[in-house]
């Protein structure tokens, strides 16, 4: 027997779901209101017999447990095998030894940036030092609520703080170097990466911290700078703000894209848990495959300047690779997502409202850059739409 199918047969649907979805008896299944979208009247629907479900309304999707372990948590199906087999007590199968050891120190790893998480956290909540970082965030009108939530941080202006304070703990300076806390010295020696800084912990969907987004409290530079890869972070793979909004992105199903991690503390503050930052990067494949997890509908609230607007124009490719329906906010001029919701809610909502089509964004956006009425200033512009042009797979919009 497969562990697959020892998962089902160990494993009852019904009540799986019902941590998730109040069922009622209709006959010999169960129905509810589908947890994937916002809907009035019950239309999801769960089969004992089949050990199945499958929603009979807007979403027209359906599976079995995996399926909706891996819908509902935003996981992938080795996650949701592993969470399953647990819940059920079964053992899985016996790793490679350099597997199980790989999956052992990834676990040690996450373990040590939560360890960094809570001391920044204290450092910035409790500490005469975190003065300077609690009085930016007051300027930026961030709520205590707000910063208790992200797990916002402080790292002191010091060479070796964090350092001795995680291995006071007992970890390692090989593991503090291997998850980009600290940074060897070729003479020997290390030295904590962050310093004086305004410290974001970065998550993956499952809330684990992964990696840090860190800004100066001066005019020193680079003003941000992030964790290195890892074993267990990969900026070009994560979206901040994720674990915090996956709940409100599958129920408005839509998520709202933008660039800072300050745009993404805002942007809850006043009610928008459904949005998630690029971190500063144009957006990915990782990034999209993993979003699409929760919502094929994604919009895209980047900077309105040049670097934004390039962003946007980037990251069109890969949203029509991806068969996502992409739209595009514009911002006013000279503005980002932060600055427009702190100074007036209601123009943020107009222009989400409002959001284009981001094909059309890019004609606009190529139009406007060239005079149609000179011959080659059009063709011009027909040589950068049309790559645009052939990636529309309906022939009736082409």
């Amino acid at each position: 027997m497969s562990v697959i199918t020892e998962v089902k047969q160990r494993l009852d649907i019904v009540e799986l779901v019902s941590e998730y979805v109040t069922l009622q008896k209709a006959g010999r299944n169960f129905k509810g209101l589908c947890p994937f979208h916002s809907e009035k009247h019950a239309s999801f629907f769960v089969f004992p017999e089949q050990q199945s479900w499958h929603c009979f309304g807007a979403c027209g999707t359906g599976g079995d447990i995996f399926s909706f372990i891996m819908k509902k948590e935003g996981v992938d199906f080795g996650q949701a095998l592993r969470l399953l087999a647990q819940r059920g007590g079964i053992t899985l199968g016996p790793l490679e030894a350099s597997s199980k050891v790989e999956d052992e120190k990834k676990e040690k790893l996450f373990q040590i940036n939560e360890a960094a998480t809570e001391y920044y956290h204290h450092l910035l909540s409790s500490t005469k030092a975190g003065g300077a970082a609690r009085s930016y965030l007051a300027r930026r009108k961030v709520t205590p609520e707000v910063i208790k939530e992200f797990r916002l941080g402080f790292s002191p202006d010091a060479w070796e703080t964090l350092k001795n304070y995680l291995l006071g703990k007992g970890y390692t300076e090989k593991e503090l170097a291997e998850v980009g806390l600290i940074i060897e010295k070729e003479e020997g020696g290390s030295y904590d990466r962050f310093r004086n800084r305004l410290m974001f912990p970065i998550c993956d969907i499952q809330g684990r911290v992964t990696g840090f987004g860190a800004r100066v409290l001066d005019d020193s530079l680079p003003k941000y700078i992030n964790s290195p890869q890892a074993p267990i972070f990969d900026k070009s793979s994560i979206l901040y703000g994720v674990d915090k909004a996956k709940s409100t992105v599958r129920k408005k199903n839509l998520v709202i894209i933008v660039e800072g991690y300050m745009d993404v503390l805002t942007a809850h503050q006043h009610g928008w848990q459904n949005v998630v930052g690029s971190m500063g990067t144009s957006l990915t494949e990782k990034q999209v495959g993993g979003i699409k997890r929760l919502t094929s509908n994604i919009t895209l609230a980047l900077d309105a300047d040049l670097a934004g607007e390039e962003a946007t124009l980037r990251g069109r490719a890969i949203l029509a690779y991806s068969n996502a329906e992409a739209n595009v906010i514009l911002l006013p001029p000279g503005k980002d997502p932060d600055e427009v919701i702190s100074e007036d809610p209601a123009l943020w909502e107009k222009l989400v409202g409002q959001a284009m089509p981001i094909l059309d964004f890019a004609f606009q956006s190529v139009i406007s850059k060239v005079d149609i009425n000179k011959a080659k200033d059009k063709s011009l512009a027909v040589q950068k739409l049309l790559p645009s042009i052939n990636e529309i797979k309906d022939p009736v919009q082409q």
